[in-house]
Formats: structure tokens, sequence, C-alpha cells
């Protein structure tokens, strides 16, 4: 006996219930020596095997006389609800917190920076936290005795870095040549690191701080 089963998709890695209901199904009429061959079909194509399982999808939707037995909740769908409510909450927490005002600047959202595939380097870390080898942040614990940078026009903070420091002027002129194909200079930090990204990156590794 030869039969067709037309489903929307077919994908191995689905566990859903009703898929593996169908997948239970199809196993025991293939003992039944039954040939089982999936297709797609368009919808609403005139197909006589399609129209007879929307009308019967349609009843049942429809009839509440029928027993439900597809009320089951797909793991995924409670993997992906959690997730959505922790990244909620955790919104909320990021927006209160007073900590990170440097790094608030760059991931506003914590939902962007989930979604943003980067190498983290040591020189990154220190731009977008304004932590680490700067001298701003050295001096603020008294590591050192002056936050001033070597160039003597301000001190060394990540926003002089970025927007103005002389000894670095080559490589910010590259950075900027690159963001001004598309927009004005200067952009947001948040714009910047992930509309950007690769190109930030190129440009604060190429900053040698152990240097200044």
């Amino acid at each position: 006996m030869e039969t067709n089963i037309y489903l929307s998709q077919k994908n191995r890695k689905n566990h859903k219930h009703l898929i593996e209901k169908i997948r239970s199904k199809v196993i025991e009429l293939e003992r039944q020596n039954w040939k089982i061959e999936f297709n797609w079909i368009k919808a609403q194509a005139g197909q006589q095997g399609n129209e007879l399982v929307d009308e019967l999808a349609k009843e049942a939707a429809t009839n509440s006389d029928i027993k439900v037995c597809y009320d089951r909740i797909p793991k995924s769908a409670v993997k992906s609800e959690l997730s959505e409510k922790s990244e909620t909450k955790w919104q909320i927490e990021w927006g209160r917190t007073t900590k990170g005002v440097t790094t608030k600047l760059y991931f506003p959202k914590v939902a962007d920076r989930l979604k943003l595939k980067i190498s983290v380097t040591p020189n990154l870390t220190m731009m977008v936290t304004g932590h680490g080898n700067i001298k701003s942040y050295l001096y603020k614990y008294k590591i050192i005795d002056s936050p001033m940078y070597p160039c003597k026009i301000g001190e060394q903070t990540t926003d002089h870095i970025l927007y103005d420091c002389d000894l670095v002027k080559q490589e910010r002129d590259q950075l900027k040549a690159e963001i001004l194909r598309t927009e004005n200079w200067p952009v947001s930090k948040d714009t910047l690191i992930n509309k950007y990204t690769k190109i930030v990156k190129k440009f604060v590794d190429s900053v040698h701080f152990e240097n200044f």
C-alpha cells in the first residue's frame, strides 16, 4: 500500500509532541509495509489530500465536542518564554543600576549585546568599560600620580582615545573613513559597537596602551 503524507515542513531536529506522534505513526505504517513519502505542496492548490486535511483541521478547530489531544506546550516554547522573561528582567536591572555607566553607552539594550557576536579582547574590554590600563582609571584608584595622556591635551579616558588623541589619529582616521561611507561622524557608541563591530575592534586593538 502506498500513500503520501503532506507536511508543511520536515525537520529531524524538531521534537515537538505532535511531530513525535506523526513520526511514531509513520514507523507503525512502515512496519505494515506502507510506503511513506514526505512532500511539500503549495497551499490552496486544489490537491485532494491537502484539501481534505484542511477540511478536517477546520472541523476539529470549531467542534467543541472533540476531545483535545494535542494541548501540550512544546519544550521549545517554554524555553523561549523563560528566556524572554529573563531578558526583560535583566534589562530592568541593567537600567536601574548605577554601575557600568560607560558600558551602558555601548550596550543600552541587553538584547543587542546578546545578539552581538564579537571576539572580546583586553583592549576592547577596556574601551567599553573604562576599566583597566587607562590612566584616568588608574589615577582614580591612586595607582599613578596623573591621569594626563602623553599627548598632553587631556586626561587619558576612553572618550579621549576614541575622539581626540593625536597619538592615534592615523588609526582613528581609518575608523572614521569607514563610517563616513554611510553616515556622519561621530555616531553614538551603541551604533558604533553594534553596527561597526569589526572596524571598531580593529581600531581599539591597534592602540598600544602599554606604550602610553
